[in-house]
């Protein structure tokens, strides 16, 4: 066993994703799954009259959770076997002698892995939404406490017309609130399509021989198979797939006869038919054919389409470049000593210069999400390349995008919420760089309130341009304070004009405040509300590293 000192071992494991993140990542609960899976086939294929004891499935059962031991039996088995699914199935049977024959029956590799990839990247999926809700809202708490704050707005990154720091922060909130509305599945992170139980080419045709041909039960079998996995999982609520057959049919039963018999009499009356005499088709969908369009895909080659990884990349990679906008913006604001990021009593920010106080996290959440980023167009060439049914080349590309996409992205939105809820705003800063630049911006209302007064607009408009333009030389060329208050004084043609009501910044920020409280009221609290429990449980973000 080599040192670990002595080994490459990956930062986004070590040093960025959080321990939620790499447990559903790493191989023991990967290999657990691929035992919950072989486990709901087989309970299946016992309940569609297949020769199975209970007894097997007890054993089953019992040795679900892969031990340290199991993982190095299995490795034992891959260094002979060279296959990795192999290697587990024989390591199961080893603990499950009574059931090894019939562990991964039918089966083929993709049966259980890509099954399993999926419900590992809807679980991370879940995970990233609640940690997108943890950070908006930070910033929404943060947004609320500095909502009546102007700052300068920036267009261009020159100075524009002020907002307030709350508004700016509830924008960042909103654009992550934007991006997640992206993130598939849309509402619960285990809410989606699987693979199914298709063979070797997504025909069946395993299944099918399995059962003798009869196409009823091969569809049974793989409705009882997905409802028993996803049961596992947490996506169906307590009961058998029999229990869930027999409500839908009674269900679909009573909607069909209201239906049917409030349509009857619309439709008799316009006919001027006695009642009861038409009698009006059910619809005819049986809840099976039902159930399996609801939760697998329709049809597969050996994988589940591989766009649907090049559509989560891309979801992520919009949470990853709103995340990057935000952290670009404190680095640029942090150089104007307006806004800082937490900084640790006796945090270090430069081993030459003891003075510094560098925004190392946002750095670093630029540096993670450009990584998130640049894998969309990976995910989208391995898509284009599964050449007819499939080719194995996806599988050692697969195995190192879609884990660090998310442990990347894990980590920038731990950063981010750390940041966000220790941010730093440096208001006499944000005072003074405000002031410095609103003279130029008072100078409409200043010409407005001069035309009231009986000047002539035209007039007025080039005096203050020439003063404006003179200021500005003086504050570039000569180094000097903008004077341009004092040079409006002066001006004849502004004479009378009461030029010190026009420098309050809050006339200048428009409905700034009134839109933060809409958003914080519209979208965040019901957010709070629905990730409360899971906000609370996913506990501090700070690793302090």
């Amino acid at each position: 066993m080599p040192n670990p000192h002595d080994t490459y071992t990956s930062p986004l494991a070590s040093r960025n994703a959080s321990p939620e993140m790499c447990r559903i990542w790493s191989p023991r609960h990967k290999f657990t799954t691929w035992r919950k899976i072989w486990l709901a086939v087989a309970e299946a294929q016992q309940a569609c009259g297949l020769d199975i004891s209970d007894e097997q499935l007890d054993e089953m059962r019992s040795t679900l959770e892969v031990t340290d031991e199991d993982m190095e039996l299995a490795a034992k088995y891959e260094r002979e076997l060279r296959h990795d699914v192999m290697a587990h199935v024989h390591a199961w049977g080893d603990r499950c002698p009574k059931a090894r024959p019939i562990i991964h029956l039918g089966c083929t590799s993709q049966d259980v892995v890509c099954n399993a990839d999926l419900l590992c990247l809807g679980q991370s999926i879940g995970l990233i939404q609640s940690k997108c809700a943890r950070v908006i809202v930070a910033l929404s708490e943060e947004a609320e406490q500095r909502i009546n704050i102007p700052t300068l707005g920036f267009t261009h990154y020159q100075a524009a017309q002020p907002t307030t720091v709350g508004r700016r922060l509830a924008g960042y909130a909103y654009d992550i609130w934007y991006a997640m509305q992206r993130l598939r599945p849309p509402h619960n992170g285990m809410d989606f399509l699987l693979r199914g139980f298709r063979g070797a080419t997504g025909t069946q045709a395993s299944f099918l021989q399995l059962f003798q041909g009869d196409h009823d039960r091969v569809e049974r079998f793989q409705g009882e198979a997905v409802f028993r996995l996803r049961k596992m999982f947490g996506m169906e609520s307590s009961g058998s797939f029999r229990d869930w057959i027999e409500k839908q049919e009674e269900m679909d039963q009573r909607s069909d006869d209201l239906f049917s018999k409030e349509l009857q009499g619309i439709v008799e009356d316009v006919l001027e038919l006695p009642e009861g005499e038409l009698a009006l088709p059910r619809s005819n969908t049986p809840p099976l054919d039902v159930y399996i369009q609801q939760t697998t895909y329709a049809l597969t080659g050996q994988t589940y389409p591989r766009v649907f990884d090049s559509m989560v990349l891309a979801d992520l990679a919009s949470v990853a470049s709103v995340l990057h906008k935000i952290a670009t913006d404190i680095r640029l604001l942090s150089n104007r000593k307006e806004i800082d990021e937490p900084f640790g009593k006796s945090q270090i920010g430069s081993s030459a210069m003891p003075y510094k106080r560098n925004p190392m996290k946002c750095e670093r959440i630029c540096g993670l999400t450009r990584f998130v980023m640049n894998l969309v167009g990976n995910a989208y060439d391995t898509a284009a390349t599964q050449w007819l049914e499939r080719t194995l080349d996806d599988s050692s590309n697969r195995r190192l995008s879609l884990p660090e996409a998310f442990l990347a992205l894990d980590g920038a939105l731990d950063l981010m919420h750390t940041v966000a809820s220790g941010l730093i705003v440096n208001e006499a800063m944000v005072k003074r760089n405000l002031m410095a630049e609103l003279p130029f911006m008072a100078t409409e209302n200043i010409m407005m309130e001069a035309v009231k007064l009986g000047r002539d607009r035209q007039d007025v408009h080039e005096a203050i341009r020439v003063l404006s333009h003179e200021a500005g030389y003086a504050v570039k060329q000569e180094g000097k304070d903008n004077d341009l208050l004092e040079r409006l004084k002066k001006e004849p043609l502004l004479e009378g004009v009461d030029i010190d009501a026009h420098l309050d910044p809050m006339q200048y920020v428009g409905r700034s405040v009134e839109q933060t409280e809409r958003f914080i009221k519209e979208v965040v609290e019901p957010l709070r509300e629905r990730y409360g429990d899971q906000l609370e449980a996913l506990g501090s973000a700070d690793r302090g590293v």
